[in-house]
């Protein structure tokens, strides 16, 4: 049991009191910028140097066990030193051991202990910092725990301070119990209005009832709680048709206090009565009445109304109707007042405006009203309040016009307002200074922009600068105000400000001197640096910059290192780049990196080795190779050595001979006309290229032969230009190889399908001319192919590839118009066709041996064909169509008689599927999801429908924000929630409707955080063998309503920490089974979806065992025997018990004389093991294991003899893990 301290000082803290301090002086109060602490100056303008006592550190409120020590610890400053001294609410504090005020120089902390703290210590504690200038004063808390059996002892108070009481409270209970029958009220009864207040209330408020009322017995009461509910509903279903929606009494923000209720009555006509703690009270039906309660009906809602509230409203509520209890509530009015009201604020447009003020009493929040609407934490209100909550504030972020009103402050039946003026800011900065990073040596310069013409002043860290100062020129054009640094050294690195008309922006100008290069210098290093192979060469770069600086060299982006052909010299503002023995490899990008703290720079360059060529390259291509010439080609150098190649250096070998004939030097051409030759030898020829560094390796060809016979190549595949039964005509074209001479005809052959044997057309001695010819000798229905090969002065070369088959006769008829025409299937881009070939009527239509489809959008005159080569197959997929055009569709059939005529579509098609229903296709999609704030949240819906349907996400039945992305894509969509907040928490419906239907499907998002921990956990015993442990909540209950808590419990013998309890919405559990002369202790987590939070852990709780001393008085009786044998009463019971547990064995035996007991474990005696607590009180045997472990399964006996007999009795214990 905790008694927590009443803050009984009527003004707010610091604001002084009826304290016994130096004399009371009249002053200017002001609050400090520590919360909590009011300063009082007393005069006006205080002298130079000295300033009024405050606080840099205020004391803490603390919580205590009852017998420990508690310190408060302040610190305070002011010129002359302020006095410090403590005071408290009620009481003195004159004894100096119980009171104990320190100063410790070394920390300058004022300390207060009091030692040994006791229950009458819980008070409020004011400290108070005085000098000559004035005072500052705050004040603090002290809780006290209390130890052991208490309770009864404040019940017992409680009651004799209710015996002698003011005769005005005796008489109102007196008119309360009027006309009721007296009753003896037993200990423990529960008054009927209690009752009723539990009647009406919900279920997670029935432990604050409880705790309020003293009702210890919480089983009974919910036991007896259920029956009373159906007898309550048996009673009300005599006048009432449908009761629901009962909201408790609230204060609203125009200054009364309503609870209402929808009702249905059976008669209209029954009858309303209102109480307040049992006595009836008039009320009025006409709002406008001057009656202090009023009664309002709208339908089948009822709501009931208090006006002029005043701390003497409290108490219980109870509507009845004719005699039958229909709703109670009760109204608790907190003893709190504005011991410093909210005042009128001005702000400035786009400015932020703060309401503040202070209560008498620390409340947890109060209620902040806008023209009667009330206020919550958003992107527009800051709601907070001070750590002792007594000082409350109101932030209006970014105020507009529309901001301005009456803002009021709600703290219970109490309430204050003011007005918020919001004005027009007058002259402002349109763009402010922006932080600049300014490098050394150059210039640098500061823009700013006002909203009307109006003059200013410049400061660098405090200091103004004048106008003409050196390196600074300061210059304005209209609202621009310019201040520019000639040139940039450190001393011009600060911050500067700019003020107009009492406003100001500011920013930092950081100096940097990051690496440079000269313009000139870098065009110098650019130029390439060319040398010869095996030269050395040697980069320069002279640089500026803050060092250190770090250089690197790299070549074809390769970083070098120092090596014995690599040296890189460092000296101060310059870098060189030695490069030794280079060869034509090592051609290529050279660059240079400087990097300080500041930045990097760069700088390219080209490195270029000089050599001779690499050898040409073959095969070598044979022009010509006639009898009297040959002329070929090669491929140049693959690289020419940096220079290009000027001469080519050719030898000549004649096959079968041993010498090398020089031919000498040609151009830098790779060709060769070689006239010099005789007809049919072979020749070898040697090629070397030369350039101004030298001539390369040699190049040996293969042989070329003089005059050898070259035949042609093959035609193209003769074409059937016309056929007819007497005359089949042919075209071909030329050879792409003539074999080096001119083409003097061609053979063309033919040859009969089904035949191997191929006949001339032409006689041998007469080739063909031209590249076509008419063949005549043909008969009439057969079925011919032809090939042809060219001639040329070697001879006839390859044939062409053969023909295609054609017949000897007439030419055919083009085919009729395709049958039976249809789409098949379609899509947003595709859509299938099928017809049925075209009938054949001889003489008028042949048979048709392709097809070819045409398509026109409906606002295009003009077909286009689909497929270029005419499809054999009667079906074809069209593709490419925009999704839901329209489009006209029609086939052609086609044969060697040309195209017949066009069959269309009867009407236009749409390029769409066929309809289908919205439908979701996801058969596992889940409908809950939770997700930890600061994360993103994605929800992807899969779906099917046809034509494509309008998708529409709705959050809580309104369209979701702006922040939420909404992604849709064919067959499905998806929102993303970015860096989800608390206030996403929703559920998400989705809407997908086209023209067949629509399907919706919602799913629940929760958005939350792991949990804050509950607050201190306070230890009671209301019932001898349990602890009731209560928790203050933790601050996430109001917000996350699955919040939860656990509950575990470790005692001194198991040292482990076990769950005794989880899933409480409440903020109270009753731990059972607490036994005497065992120390514990609890934990208490708050849990939720994410997870559990840190602990709250108890104070240690113990009972200490009692022992009472046991006096035996032995009667007289007469002299009988009463001997007789063991027998067991009750025996062993099977036992089954978790690894870690206790397990506890008894069983009842009688016997005379008392017998022995021995207990064995598998025939094992246990009498001596010290892990088995072994007791035998009066015949009950009792063994006891404080942790059961898989050694302890087995067989349990227990055995009990004496000199007349003995008996046993035996039971097993399974180990679970």
């Amino acid at each position: 049991m905790m008694k927590k301290a009443k803050v009984s000082d009527p003004t707010a803290a610091g604001q002084g009191g009826p304290e016994i301090l130096p004399p009371r002086r009249q002053g200017i109060k002001r609050r400090s910028k520590v919360p909590g602490v009011m300063i009082t100056q007393y005069m006006e303008e205080l002298p130079e140097g000295m300033t009024t006592p405050d606080f840099t550190r205020k004391p803490i409120a603390l919580t205590i066990q009852e017998g420990k020590l508690a310190i408060f610890k302040a610190k305070v400053n002011g010129n002359p030193t302020p006095t410090v001294t403590w005071r408290r609410a009620k009481g003195e504090m004159n004894d100096p051991q119980k009171f104990q005020s320190k100063f410790d120089p070394t920390t300058n902390e004022h300390t207060l202990e009091i030692p040994k703290v006791t229950i009458d210590e819980a008070d409020t504690y004011k400290c108070y910092a005085t000098n000559e200038y004035g005072k500052a004063v705050c004040t603090v808390v002290l809780n006290i725990i209390e130890v052991g059996f208490k309770k009864d002892k404040e019940i017992k108070k409680s009651a004799e301070t209710a015996v002698v009481g003011d005769p005005t409270e005796f008489r109102k209970n007196l008119r309360k119990g009027a006309g009721k029958k007296c009753e003896e009220k037993k200990e423990g009864d529960i008054d009927d209005s209690v009752w009723d207040l539990l009647l009406s209330a919900e279920k997670k408020d029935y432990e604050s009832i409880c705790v309020k009322y003293n009702i210890t017995d919480f089983r009974g009461m919910l036991k007896k709680l259920v029956e009373m509910k159906k007898e309550r509903e048996e009673e009300q279903a005599q006048f009432i048709q449908h009761l629901s929606n009962l909201k408790p009494i609230e204060v609203k923000p125009e200054g009364g206090a309503t609870f209402e209720l929808e009702m249905e009555l059976k008669d209209p006509n029954s009858r309303i009565f209102l109480y307040k703690d049992g006595v009836m009270i008039p009320f009025s039906k006409e709002a406008e009445a001057d009656m202090k309660h009023c009664l309002k009906q709208v339908g089948k809602k009822y709501v009931f109304s208090v006006k002029n509230l005043n701390p003497e409203d409290a108490g219980i509520y109870q509507v009845d109707v004719e005699g039958v209890n229909i709703f109670s509530t009760d109204f608790k009015v907190p003893p709190v007042d504005f011991a410093l009201k909210i005042k009128e604020v001005t702000a400035q447009e786009r400015e932020d405006a703060i309401f503040e003020c202070v209560l008498s009493q620390p409340i947890n929040e109060i209620v902040w009203t806008l023209k009667n609407t009330p206020l919550s934490n958003s992107e527009k209100y800051e709601i907070t309040c001070s750590e002792d909550k007594l000082i409350h504030r109101l932030r209006i972020i970014d105020c507009m016009p529309l901001d301005a009103g009456i803002y009021a402050a709600l703290a219970g039946i109490k309430s204050c307002s003011a007005w918020l003026i919001v004005e027009d800011p007058g002259v402002y900065f349109s763009a402010g200074l922006e932080d600049c990073k300014a490098i050394m040596g150059e210039a640098a310069e500061l823009v700013c922009k006002l909203s009307a013409d109006c003059e200013g002043v410049w400061s660098k860290d405090g200091d103004e600068i004048a106008d003409g100062t050196e390196g600074i020129t300061i210059s304005k054009d209209g609202v621009l105000h310019k201040l520019k640094i000639d040139k940039v050294t450190e001393e011009f690195a600060g911050k500067y400000r700019f003020e107009a008309d009492g406003r100001k922006t500011e920013c930092e100008v950081a100096v940097e001197d990051p690496p440079r290069l000269d313009a000139k210098e870098i065009e110098v290093f650019a130029k390439p640096i060319v040398i010869k192979n095996n030269q050395k060469a040697t980069f320069k770069v002279p640089y500026i910059g803050r060092e250190p600086c770090k250089i690197q060299w790299y070549k074809d982006g390769e970083e070098l290192m120092p090596d014995a052909h690599c040296k890189i010299e460092i000296s101060e503002g310059e870098s060189r780049l030695l490069l030794t023995k280079l060869q034509r490899k090592d051609t290529g990008e050279i660059k240079i990196k400087i990097k300080n703290e500041f930045g990097t720079v760069e700088a390219f360059s080209n490195l270029v080795i000089l050599d001779k060529p690499t050898i040409p390259l073959g095969p070598l291509e044979i022009i010509e190779a006639s009898s009297n010439c040959i002329e070929v080609k090669w491929r140049p150098p693959k690289d020419d050595g940096g220079c290009p190649v000027k001469h080519y250096i050719l030898e000549r070998n004649q096959i079968g001979r041993n010498t090398w004939k020089k031919i000498g030097q040609i151009s830098g051409e790779a060709h060769y006309k070689d006239t010099d030759v005789d007809h049919g030898r072979r020749y070898c020829y040697r090629i070397r290229a030369q350039n101004d560094e030298g001539t390369s390796e040699l190049m040996e060809t293969e042989d070329v032969q003089a005059g050898t016979k070259a035949y042609p190549g093959q035609p193209s595949t003769p074409k059937v230009a016309s056929a007819f039964k007497d005359c089949i005509n042919l075209t071909w074209t030329a050879p792409t190889n003539t074999g080096g001479t001119s083409i003097l005809g061609y053979n063309l052959e033919k040859r009969k399908k089904g035949s191997n044997l191929w006949g001339q057309v032409n006689p041998i001695d007469q080739p063909i001319q031209a590249k076509k010819y008419a063949v005549k000798d043909v008969v009439e229905g057969m079925e011919y192919e032809f090939r042809v090969s060219a001639i040329n002065i070697s001879g006839a070369g390859e044939p062409s590839h053969p023909s295609e088959f054609v017949f000897a006769r007439d030419p055919k008829k083009p085919p009729g118009k395709v049958i039976d025409l249809k789409v098949t299937d379609s899509t947003y881009t595709t859509l299938s066709l099928s017809w049925t070939k075209p009938k054949i009527d001889p003489g008028v239509q042949d048979e048709a041996k392709g097809y070819f489809v045409e398509i026109r959008p409906t606002e295009n005159p003009e077909w286009d064909r689909c497929n270029s080569n005419a499809i054999i197959m009667s079906t074809y997929t069209v593709k490419g169509m925009k999704s839901m055009a329209m489009y006209w569709i029609r086939v052609v059939a086609a044969n060697e008689g040309g195209e017949g005529e066009p069959q269309e579509l009867d009407n236009y098609i749409l390029a769409m599927p066929p309809p289908v229903r919205p439908r979701f296709t996801d058969s596992k999609i889940k409908s809950f999801m939770v997700v930890r704030a600061g994360n993103s949240a994605r929800v992807t819906i899969n779906f099917e429908a046809s034509p494509c349907p309008d998708v529409i996400w709705l959050k809580d039945g309104v369209p979701v924000s702006k922040r939420v992305t909404i992604s849709n894509a064919e067959g499905g969509s998806q929102i993303l929630i970015p860096s989800a907040e608390r206030n996403d928490t929703g559920i998400y419906t989705i809407t997908v409707k086209n023209i067949v239907g629509q399907e919706t499907f919602s799913i629940e998002i929760r958005v939350t955080d792991e949990p804050k921990p509950p607050g201190p956990i306070e230890l009671d015993e209301n019932v001898p063998g349990t602890v009731t442990v209560s928790w203050e909540p933790s601050p996430d209950e109001k917000r996350d309503d699955r919040l939860h808590y656990t509950v575990t419990k470790r005692d001194s013998t198991k040292r482990t920490w076990h769950t005794v309890a989880d899933r409480i919405f409440n903020n109270r559990f009753t731990a059972c089974n607490i036994m005497p002369g065992r120390e514990y202790q609890f934990r208490v987590y708050s849990k939720n979806d994410i997870g559990l939070s840190a602990p709250s852990e108890s104070p240690k709780w113990l009972i200490t065992r009692k022992k009472e001393k046991f006096t035996l008085t032995i009667p007289e009786s007469k002299t009988c025997n009463l001997e007789k044998p063991p027998r067991f009463m009750v025996p062993l019971k099977i036992h089954t018990a978790p690894q870690g547990y206790e397990c506890y064995m008894s069983c009842a035996v009688r016997s005379n004389p008392a017998p022995r007991i021995t207990w064995y474990r598998n025939n094992v005696n246990l009498n001596t093991d010290t892990n088995y607590l072994i007791t035998n009180t009066c015949g009950v045997c009792s063994l006891l294991i404080l942790r059961v472990g898989p050694k302890d399964t087995g067989e349990y006996k227990i055995i009990a003899e004496n000199q007349l007999g003995r008996a046993e009795c035996s039971t097993n214990l399974t180990v679970r893990e």
